[in-house]
């Protein structure tokens, strides 16, 4: 670097000239180089300037400033250098999701927000009752460890007793998650997904809806709350928004399951991992006369995915042929897929495929928990192309080309549930850092109304 006590102007012919302060404020242009004919050179490099400059003669009272100039640009030039020399502090390690080498990374920006301090911040705040406005529901309340983070009910009730409008969804590996919603095709943020819940209206689930500052300052008056967001957060005084829903999002993100039977027997060649049964499920899931694996592929078993080393982003909603109402496919009003998001007519019926680990825990299935058991997802749903073709109206001429019905035995029901049930995670329903920090026998106060 070097520096110097000068500046540049325009003279009159509109030519740039190098300018030098003087003593007393005043500025001297550059004479240039003068020729023998007395002609003046403006093109001249800034060192010969400085050469020239010097050979001028000059009034003894100009010296010093140029002096000064000179021990000004050394002392920048070696504070320069020092700073230079200081050893560069290492950056913060990314974080890195702890799974096996089989499984890619999701992508960065997931990642970038990550930090443990935030996970356990989260942790306990998907715990707390004090996020639901009578402390009668927690995050856990709807997604239970041991259902793999479902509830197990068709929908769940909010804290009045208003029926919840779709299936609690597990939460396990939405890092690699893009959609995040059953029928929102654009909610592709999970600090917003998790804000919905708190602070939804329609339904009402947790009912905390215009009542931020009321959490927020209950939140701030926990001892143990503000210990955590200080280590999570360090520049924030008190919770937020961004701290709440943040923390709850790193947690849900460090819900990871990849150690299921399936895994160790596909990823790892450990041959005792599956029964027989499950193998010759697993025979008949991938078979094209089937056509499970069209949609659920992949490492999650669904066609929604994204991860730091993929090329495009998957995603992945279809009609399964639940309902034909009216012999044109139409769905319940109050839900109706991805149409009550787009507008647009042909997505009535459409959903997020969903991933199927640990798809044995987490009955009843389908968008709207309308379908007790694996059995009949496949003998009475798919099977027959769609549930609806038993219906008034037939079958759905909106349901996704794929599904088209098969002929199965029995048997191959049976072979088919035990190789959905070689998909379930056993390690994930007993982790610990998973589980509730709090005294099972305390129950948190809810916040003041």
């Amino acid at each position: 670097m070097f520096a110097y006590g000068g500046s540049f102007g325009t003279n009159a012919k509109g030519r740039q000239e190098h300018k030098f302060g003087t003593a007393d404020g005043s500025e001297q242009q550059n004479p240039g180089r003068v020729g023998t004919a007395g002609h003046v050179h403006p093109c001249v490099a800034p060192c010969e300037q400085s050469v020239i400059m010097t050979q001028q003669p000059r009034a003894s009272g100009l010296r010093r400033p140029s002096v000064i100039a000179i021990l000004v640009a050394l002392v920048v030039a070696g504070l320069a250098l020092a700073m230079s020399l200081r050893p560069t502090p290492p950056e913060s390690p990314a974080y890195r999701f702890d799974v096996p080498k089989w499984v890619p990374q999701p992508p960065k920006a997931e990642a970038a927000v990550m930090s443990a301090a935030r996970i356990e911040l989260g942790r306990h705040l998907f715990y707390s009752p004090k996020l639901s406005v009578d402390g009668s529901m927690t995050c856990a309340s709807c997604h239970q460890q041991a259902r793999a983070f479902t509830d197990g009910q068709p929908v769940h009730a909010g804290v009045h007793g208003e029926a919840g409008l779709r299936n609690v969804p597990s939460l396990t590996n939405l890092a690699w998650m893009p959609t995040l919603n059953w029928a929102n095709p654009s909610l592709f943020k999970l600090e917003k997904q998790v804000s919905i819940p708190i602070f939804g209206h329609s339904p009402v689930e947790m009912g905390m809806q215009g009542k931020e500052r009321v959490l927020f300052a209950a939140l701030d008056a926990d001892p143990q709350m503000a210990k955590l967001l200080r280590a999570a957060y360090p520049d924030k005084s008190g919770f937020d928004m961004d701290a709440l829903t943040g923390g709850l999002a790193a947690f849900v993100r460090s819900i990871l399951s990849y150690d299921s039977p399936f895994d160790r027997y596909y990823r790892t060649g450990d041959a005792s991992a599956l029964s027989p049964a499950a193998r010759r499920g697993m025979t008949l899931f991938f078979v094209n006369e089937l056509g499970c694996s069209h949609c659920h592929s992949g490492l999650n078993f669904t066609d929604n995915f994204q991860s730091a080393t993929s090329t495009k982003v998957e995603t992945g909603f279809h009609n399964t042929g639940l309902y034909n109402l009216d012999g044109k496919g139409a769905y319940p009003k109050s839900n109706p897929g991805t149409r009550e998001i787009t507008g647009l007519p042909g997505d009535e019926g459409r959903f997020r495929t969903p991933s199927l680990r640990n798809v044995a825990l987490t009955a009843p299935y389908m968008h709207d928990g309308s379908i007790a058991t694996l059995h009949e997802v496949i003998r009475g749903h798919y099977a027959i192309a769609g549930r609806a073709a038993k219906g008034p109206f037939g079958a759905s001429p909106l349901r996704d080309s794929n599904v088209t019905g098969f002929t199965v035995s029995d048997t191959d029901v049976d072979d088919l549930v035990a190789f959905l049930e070689s998909l379930t995670d056993p390690g994930l329903l007993k982790r610990a850092e998973l589980g509730n920090p709090f005294p099972q026998a305390a129950k948190e106060p809810a916040p003041a109304r």
